[in-house]
């Protein structure tokens, strides 16, 4: 037996546990089964589909943000953060993305308050510290995938510790799926150290219970809160970057704002309320949530977004590059531009020093900060990665390679990524490049030195790119300047102190443009992501099941034949190649006729 079916034979009989396939969210959307097509035909069509997925975000989140449960979050974080105690959002993946946005958020608030009014600094400084966030693989991952670090339990773990977690405080974890292994160590080991502890998760409790042992033992656990925000599938089968994370960041999001606003100190509360309306029940987020979906799915939005998806498939065909300039969404375009990455088998960002591995078809930068200052700007504090040792990771019985070989995951490493304003000839040197203003309508139409500087630094940043374009989300239509086109989305945006709406007006318009872009150019098959790594174990298990509906064979058919893929892209790529997908060279690898045999 070779070592790749060694591997696949121990994948079918020793990790059940990872076979995921019961899930909702792992299963494709009746909605969108046609995607693929529907897209390649008529991309305002094929974004209406996306969009009439996200509309059902609604009805999940709705009886969520009406519980008990929800109420309880809400009172303990605004308890906590009375008390002095600390509320750390963990996560994995898209929801480590999320638990760091929500960090940042909180963050963001509390430096404004600080600079509307100096004398309030240091109690603006404090609570702002009251809120961390732990992504598995650190802050590195936010940028970069960390290979298999979700599959342990003892990573999770690991991170708690060094956050310092303990009585007082209170961890929120999400998992989109539910079962994330490192996502479940940190809540062991918050709970275990005396933290208040709430799970949060996109697929039904009872369902992950009966399947799945992590899962159960955390959600039948009498001190663990659940919310159980039932996504159902999403509408690229397994994308739980989309719907999934959408109902994450509006329901703990809104918790976040409730706890914020019982705890806003009187100076502070009395401008705010001046400024802007205060949403003050939960009814009132899911109104305003409802209005946001209804603007985006107008003729003139979906119109824009159809015309934004062109420009980036055309660009992309002429082996062009896209770099975005943001400011106030640099944060929420960057999470969507990462993940792009193992969303669609494209090329990840590079480090600066880099001259190897292909450069990302988008990427994503600051035209008013340096590198250093962007990254403070992006997180709201200073960046906070893993320096882990091999001893470190022998104590926590990480793989061999691992401990042999462990990934540079620290500050230094991240810093390599030039997100600030420095000029960066691999963005520009392609025939075909474009600069692309990313903004908020409310950065160009505000008053105030912040308002111009975006758009006045963009000029400068965009030298050497062979076309400019802005796409702007919500707020008036914008005259042009500078730049030959403007994707303008027109939407209402509700104010909030976490500005949760612009959060998810940003991730909504984005998440569905992205998408379609791919399935314009053939990276989806039907609704399901077919150009997919399998860099950990949930990855391998989708990748089957996705081998085995599309080229029609049994499910252990399709594991033999994807580790065997591996195999051969192991022993044949070399560095700087472009990686293909394993699931979809799997798929083309079964569907190929037999070869007749020869006569004589």
């Amino acid at each position: 037996m070779t070592t790749w079916q060694a591997e696949a034979r121990h994948f079918l009989d020793h990790e059940t546990q990872f076979h995921l396939g019961m899930l909702p969210s792992e299963q494709a959307h009746a909605k969108t089964r046609g995607l693929a097509d529907v897209l390649q035909q008529d991309v305002a069509a094929g974004l209406r589909l996306l969009q009439s997925v996200d509309e059902e975000v609604a009805d999940s989140a709705e009886g969520v943000l009406a519980s008990e449960a929800f109420a309880e979050l809400v009172r303990v974080l605004t308890s906590t953060f009375t008390a002095g105690g600390r509320v750390c959002f963990s996560g994995c993946g898209a929801t480590g993305r999320l638990s760091i946005l929500l960090e940042a958020c909180w963050r963001h608030f509390w430096q404004t308050a600080a600079d509307r009014d100096p004398e309030l600094g240091a109690v603006c400084q404090g609570l702002g510290d009251q809120v961390c966030s732990i992504m598995t693989g650190g802050d590195y991952a936010l940028i970069r995938s960390v290979e298999n670090f979700e599959d342990h339990v003892s990573f999770g773990r690991q991170q708690v510790r060094e956050a310092g977690l303990g009585e007082g405080d209170v961890l929120v974890a999400i998992s989109e799926g539910g079962e994330t292994s490192s996502v479940i160590g940190t809540i062991w080991e918050a709970h275990e150290r005396g933290a208040r502890t709430f799970f949060a998760f996109n697929n039904p409790a009872d369902i992950l219970a009966e399947h799945i042992e992590r899962s159960r033992d955390v959600i039948e656990h009498p001190d663990v809160i659940i919310l159980d925000l039932t996504s159902g599938p999403m509408g690229v089968a397994g994308s739980t970057r989309m719907q999934a994370t959408t109902a994450e960041l509006l329901v703990v999001g809104a918790a976040l704002d409730l706890a914020c606003e019982a705890v806003l100190p009187e100076a502070v509360a009395a401008r705010e309320r001046d400024a802007d309306a205060t949403m003050q029940t939960p009814q009132e987020y899911m109104n305003a949530f409802c209005s946001l979906l209804a603007d985006l799915a107008q003729p003139t939005s979906v119109a824009a977004m159809a015309d934004w998806t062109a420009f980036e498939r055309d660009l992309y065909e002429r082996k062009g590059l896209i770099t975005y300039f943001a400011d106030e969404c640099l944060l929420d375009i960057f999470t969507d531009t990462t993940e792009r990455s193992p969303t669609f088998m494209l090329p990840p960002f590079r480090k600066c020093d880099d001259t190897i591995s292909l450069p990302s078809w988008a990427f994503v930068k600051s035209p008013l900060l340096s590198t250093p200052n962007a990254w403070e700007r992006v997180l709201g504090r200073p960046t906070r990665c893993l320096e882990w040792t091999p001893e470190l990771y022998a104590q926590m019985d990480a793989p061999e390679n691992v401990r042999r070989q462990p990934p540079v995951l620290g500050a230094a490493a991240i810093q390599k990524f030039h997100i600030g304003s420095e000029a960066d000839i691999s963005r520009t040197a392609p025939t075909a490049t474009a600069a692309v203003l990313a903004v908020l309508g409310s950065e160009l139409n505000g008053a105030g030195d912040s308002a111009a500087s975006v758009s006045a630094a963009f000029g400068p940043a965009a030298e050497g790119f062979a076309e400019r374009a802005a796409i702007v989300i919500g707020g008036e239509e914008p005259e042009p300047s500078g730049v030959e086109r403007i994707f303008h989305v027109p939407c209402a945006i509700a104010p909030t102190h976490m500005k949760l709406f612009e959060r998810l007006a940003v991730k909504l318009a984005f998440n569905n443009v992205s998408t379609a872009t791919m399935g314009c150019m053939g990276r989806l098959v039907g609704n399901w992501m077919a150009f997919v790594d399998t860099s950990n174990k949930k990855l391998i298990d989708r990748g089957s099941r996705l081998v085995s509906e599309l080229a029609e064979v049994d499910y252990e058919t399709a594991c033999y034949a994807l580790h065997e893929t591996n195999e051969m892209l192991r022993t044949t790529l070399s560095p700087g190649d472009e990686k293909p997908s394993p699931v979809a060279l799997t798929i083309e690898r079964l569907q190929q006729p037999p070869l007749e045999p020869r006569t004589s």
